[in-house]
């Protein structure tokens, strides 16, 4: 039942909300629910005064360890069994919190441009490179290849666990950034030439030798 409901006492036309939770099962369109209660193996929430059922693995878009934490929220959900006969309503939010998760992916990935220099904390070490965390929850990988302009034998050489670097992106195929602190590593200055100026002037030039040697006496 709704807080609208419980507070003028009026009761829900069960009927038609079974209906409404048929149309929203074939439609797959999303609805606002609020979490009522703890039962095992999930949450309750009322749609339209019908008590319906989260399963815990259907909450979240990963895996909730305390259901307590979702208790009086509300959370967008979809129907997933409507059945009048059984009056067994069921309900999951977590396609929906996939979905939501991906686009905000997405957007944050849109973000990285190839050519961009990042900042980023080591958070895991393979034999083939190192994965770096460039938050949001986005990750880059550094290829092997890519950690040194020298040949590097085992990734542990370089960098550990925690460290603080420094990278350039280099790829973001499929969902995927590639990044390179090989690109960033630049070579010992080199000294600049002297400069070199051209004193040639357009036309006849200002001071001829024969000037220069005139008031000269041999």
């Amino acid at each position: 039942m709704s807080e609208e409901m419980k507070k003028t006492g009026e009761k829900p036309d069960l009927d038609l909300a079974w209906d409404n939770c048929q149309t929203w099962l074939e439609t797959k369109e999303p609805i606002t629910v609020k979490v009522d209660g703890v039962v095992k193996g999930g949450v309750v929430a009322y749609v339209e005064g019908i008590r319906g059922f989260i399963p815990a693995s259907k909450l979240a878009a990963g895996y909730v360890e305390n259901l307590e934490d979702y208790l009086g929220k509300e959370i967008e959900v979809q129907v997933i069994t409507a059945d009048k006969a059984e009056k067994r309503l069921v309900l999951s939010g977590r396609e929906l919190a996939q979905k939501k998760r991906a686009e905000e992916k997405k957007a944050l990935m849109d973000q990285f441009k190839v050519g961009a220099v990042v900042e980023g904390k080591v958070e895991s070490i393979m034999p083939y490179g190192v994965f770096v965390s460039l938050g949001g929850g986005i990750s880059g990988l550094v290829h092997i290849s890519q950690m040194s302009d020298k040949r590097v034998k085992t990734p542990e050489d370089v960098v550990k666990v925690g460290d603080e670097v420094k990278a350039k992106i280099i790829g973001t195929d499929k969902g995927k950034i590639s990044l390179s602190m090989k690109a960033l590593l630049t070579k010992e200055d080199v000294p600049e030439k002297e400069p070199v100026f051209n004193y040639k002037e357009e036309g006849r030039a200002s001071t001829s030798l024969g000037d220069l040697l005139k008031d000269i006496k041999l």
